[in-house]
Parts: structure tokens; C-alpha cells; sequence
């Protein structure tokens, strides 16, 4: 079966399909995430792991030569002085393979995102609870 045609359902499954040394990589990666987003949820968005706390934090996945970094337009806007090693577009960094991968700089683009992912929800509380005042 060809492999763009099987469907990982979970994380352990994805990292899994790769060698060590690249194991080794999305686990830490994966780790650190995990540090910064305990609240967040894992699953599996658009074929890659994904972080989800009131909507996607994050998603990162292995490409041919490079491991890509989503943190949204927003994360990546935000830290792009400190990215300009990196190539990037508009909610994509690609870390090359050849390089270590910057794991601080991930922490905080996480911890930036779980910081909007609450404005967000504190947002979304507060119009429903105001909702719901004005309709009594």
C-alpha cells in the first residue's frame, strides 16, 4: 500500500513510521510542545500531528528535507526576526534536517500560541456570558 494512502490515526503512529534518528527528533519535538501545551489535546489534522486547545495550535510534520513547523500566520509573524534562518511563509517554518532543530524557539512559539488559544476562549466566554444577560 502505497504510503500517502494509509491513515494515521494517532501520533505514536505517525513517528513511528520513520527511522530512528528522525524518531528522535519528532519525539522531542513533541515533547516540548507537550511542556508548553499540557492542556492541549493531540490528535492527528491534515495527515500530521496536531496540538488542539481551542482550536489548532500547532501541527508539525516530516518533509523530504526538512521537518515543518505550523504555529498559524500568527506564530510565525510573531517570531520573525528570530526566523529569519529559517524559510518560512505565511503559518509554515521548515527546520532542515541538516540543522539541530531550535527547540527554545518552538517553546516559545508554543507558549505564544497557548497564550492566544486563551484570549480566544476568554473572548468566547465572555460574549456568551454577556449573550446571555442581555437576553434575560
Amino acid at each position: 500500500m502505497e504510503e500517502s494512502a494509509i491513515k494515521i490515526e494517532t501520533i505514536d503512529a505517525y513517528i513511528s513510521r520513520y527511522d530512528e534518528d528522525i524518531q528522535v527528533i519528532l519525539q522531542e519535538l513533541r515533547q516540548v510542545i507537550k511542556e508548553e501545551a499540557p492542556d492541549a489535546t493531540e490528535k492527528i489534522s491534515y495527515q500530521m500531528p496536531t496540538f488542539y486547545q481551542n482550536g489548532n495550535l500547532v501541527h508539525f510534520g516530516l518533509q523530504k528535507n526538512h521537518i515543518g513547523f505550523y504555529p498559524a500566520p500568527s506564530g510565525v509573524a510573531a517570531f520573525k526576526e528570530e526566523l529569519t534562518d529559517y524559510k518560512t511563509s505565511k503559518g509554515a517554518i521548515q527546520f532542515p534536517l541538516t540543522k539541530p532543530i531550535p527547540y527554545e524557539l518552538v517553546r516559545r512559539i508554543v507558549r505564544f500560541r497557548v497564550e492566544e488559544a486563551e484570549k480566544k476562549r476568554n473572548r468566547s466566554k465572555n460574549k456568551s456570558f454577556h449573550q446571555i444577560i442581555s437576553s434575560t
